[in-house]
């Protein structure tokens, strides 16, 4: 081979792969984002996410656009990371289409139809129909079909000049030596994987070997291992999109390579211990490019078929290999690439805030947990959440602000001013909560108790706070005026009762019937349940004033509003807190006071 010839192979390889860049390219500004919003929704099922995988990637050419788009919704909360299971096996599949296409150049025939599909033929028709396309249509879909037509003309363009190129290789004793090593399975599959890696798309390493079919050096025993390895070189690009990302979207990643590598050994081991006791005929057969294709499309189905059945176990695994808590939930659901849809950010941010408000409630609830029994682990859980709902608050507040860059409705102004105050409200109570669990720490850590009495009015208004909390996340995930005006009258009660009890006790000081010490982190719990339940009044209280009319008192002056309610001059709330007051209050005033 000499350096004219060397230099045209790379030049060819360099066609073949701008070829395919400006295909893909081509065929996604076709798509207009309709392929990504069929990945998002048409994943019901396994069996579903399969077929859709295949033709998406068929589609794009690139397994490695599709899966990349999967870490993307994964990161962004749009699909679950056991939706992607499918859509990664099918994109295996979709990408063998590349191979197949290439094929084409098998043909012989002396008919005039089959001559023209012949790669040297071909490229150049779609190639000079697509540079026409590109040229004389300024936009729109004409001009996309142009660039995908040009795209694969250079593709065929560069297949061609690479098998002219690589021709001289089968006279070449060094050549056909190296390229025999290959035969070795670990040898193939790591050269398989690393050239892929390079290249960035195993359908164009599949036709750098299909090229190389010219040469008659390929024979079945060094293409199989190097076409493993090619299927687990591609997954590189996925890994790298998922840096940075929430651990859900690197699982979505590392499945893809879990898959490829589990289907490489499975097969390895297979193959290669069969043909050790069978012998198999074809194991040294010369491979073609319609042989190698047809290799590729059947292993990746092969190996669809036999994992698909443990797609669950899949993700366990990697959720094994990827642990993740708190803190993965939290950073799963804000994507920037939202934001130039403000309607869009604005529903994701919402979803945002409410799993800030589900981090609070689930910590307000381990908090009154420890103050009845202390537990070290619900303690840990308690401060895993408590960060990640810290790390979410500043990732939402940078959020809404840049949001606030783009142009927005009046309506949607105001609707980011509102999430802004909601999360504040949401921080606060977790922060609360932390101090609840800390005064739980310091009765555990001094061997301190509560009276029965005293433990069964604070297990009382504990109930009554978490009520609130959770009709103020009901009301805040519907945005209905029903549901936020229950609120109010609940908060009004929990005030009560934490007045009582803070007589009650200092009573019982005075009497002597309780330590200073004890009586401080009584009195520490009071004020922080009941600051609980008044950013729970704050947030229903933004609701209403949402949904109320544009004379409403509410909208005109909030604390008179307030003021109004507690002086009955609404009749719903004087009901709405005879009821509360009957459910929470009443036990605790029935006890006798010691």
């Amino acid at each position: 081979m000499t350096i004219i010839d060397a230099v045209a192979m790379l030049g060819a390889i360099a066609v073949l792969m701008f070829g395919m860049s400006t295909m893909t390219d081509g065929l996604e500004k076709f798509s207009s984002g309709r392929l990504e919003k069929l990945l998002e929704r048409l994943t019901s099922n396994v069996f579903k996410g399969v077929l859709l995988g295949a033709v998406v990637t068929g589609l794009m050419q690139s397994s490695t656009a599709t899966t990349v788009m999967c870490v993307g919704f994964v990161n962004a909360g749009i699909m679950k990371l056991e939706q992607t299971v499918g859509i990664i096996m099918g994109a295996n599949i979709g990408t063998t289409i590349t191979a197949q296409l290439l094929s084409l150049g098998d043909i012989s025939s002396d008919s005039l139809i089959f001559m023209l599909l012949k790669p040297s033929v071909l490229g150049s028709a779609l190639a000079v129909a697509g540079i026409l396309f590109y040229m004389f249509f300024n936009g729109g879909h004409k001009r996309f079909m142009g660039q995908i037509l040009l795209g694969m003309g250079l593709l065929f363009i560069g297949m061609s000049t690479m098998e002219t190129a690589m021709r001289p290789l089968q006279d070449s004793p060094a050549f056909l030596t190296m390229f025999a090593s290959f035969s070795n399975p670990v040898l193939g599959v790591a050269v398989g994987a690393l050239v892929t890696a390079l290249l960035h798309s195993s359908a164009a390493s599949v036709g750098i070997l299909q090229a190389l079919s010219a040469t008659g050096a390929v024979t079945f025993n060094i293409a199989f291992p190097l076409i493993m390895g090619q299927n687990i070189g591609t997954c590189l690009t996925s890994l790298v999109s998922s840096v940075g990302a929430s651990k859900n979207a690197k699982r979505t990643a590392a499945l893809h390579l879990t898959f490829n590598i589990l289907g490489t050994v499975v097969f390895l081991f297979l193959l290669y211990g069969g043909n050790a006791i069978f012998h198999f005929a074809f194991w040294e057969s010369t491979m073609t490019r319609g042989s190698i294709a047809n290799l590729h499309l059947c292993f990746n189905v092969a190996c669809c078929v036999a994992l698909l059945p443990f797609h669950k176990l899949l993700v366990r695994l990697v959720e094994r290999i990827i642990p993740g808590g708190a803190e993965e939930q939290a950073l799963s659901i804000l994507d920037e690439r939202f934001l130039s849809s403000p309607s869009l950010a604005l529903e994701k941010a919402h979803d945002t805030v409410m799993q800030m408000g589900a981090f609070a409630k689930s910590n307000v609830l381990l908090a009154g947990e420890l103050i009845a029994h202390f537990d070290p682990k619900k303690l840990e859980r308690l401060n895993e959440t408590e960060t990640a709902l810290d790390k979410l608050e500043g990732m939402l507040d940078n959020y809404l602000v840049k949001l606030t860059d783009h142009p927005l409705s009046s309506e949607e102004s105001m609707w980011v001013s509102e999430m802004l105050h909601t999360l504040s409200d949401f921080e606060r109570i977790g922060d609360y909560a932390v101090n609840v669990s800390e005064c739980a720490c310091v009765l555990h850590d001094r061997n301190l108790a509560f009276s029965p009495q005293a433990q069964g009015e604070m297990d009382c208004l504990c109930a009554a706070v978490d009520e609130t909390l959770e009709k103020t996340l009901a009301c805040y995930k519907t945005r209905h005026r029903v549901d936020a005006v229950q609120v109010e009258p609940l908060e009004e009660v929990v005030d009560l009762i934490a007045d009582t009890l803070k007589s009650r006790h200092v009573e019982r000081l005075k009497q002597g019937e309780c330590t200073i010490e004890l009586g401080t982190q009584f009195l520490e719990l009071l004020i922080n349940l009941e600051r609980i339940s008044d950013h729970c009044s704050n947030v229903a209280l933004r609701i209403i004033r949402q949904t109320a009319s544009k004379d409403d008192m509410i909208r005109i002056d909030s604390h008179t509003y307030v003021q109004d309610l507690h002086h009955g001059a609404d009749h719903e709330f004087d009901q709405l807190f005879a009821q509360y007051r009957e459910k929470y209050y009443k036990p605790i005033e029935a006890v006798q006071k010691i």
